[in-house]
């Protein structure tokens, strides 16, 4: 296999941690909104918290993009 093919190989598996992020993302909004609509008035309590494990969770899927286009375009 040539390097050009490796590359693209690395970059492609460099971005399976995207498919964990989309569930990670579906399980934290829809567990969210599921505790929500049990007790609304606990809205401002657990707002700051579901947005920090929403930017934590897409802080990960940043880095993978990131590792993949470092492999593409700098190796």
């Amino acid at each position: 296999m040539s390097d050009e093919g490796m590359r693209l190989l690395a970059a492609a598996l460099a971005l399976f941690p995207l498919f964990g992020v989309a569930v990670a993302l579906g399980k934290i909004f829809s567990d969210w909104l599921s505790s929500l609509a049990r007790n609304p008035r606990a809205a401002e309590t657990m707002q700051p918290i579901g947005l920090l494990g929403f930017a934590l969770t897409e802080a990960i899927a940043l880095f993978a993009l990131i590792v993949a286009f470092i492999i593409l375009f700098v190796g």
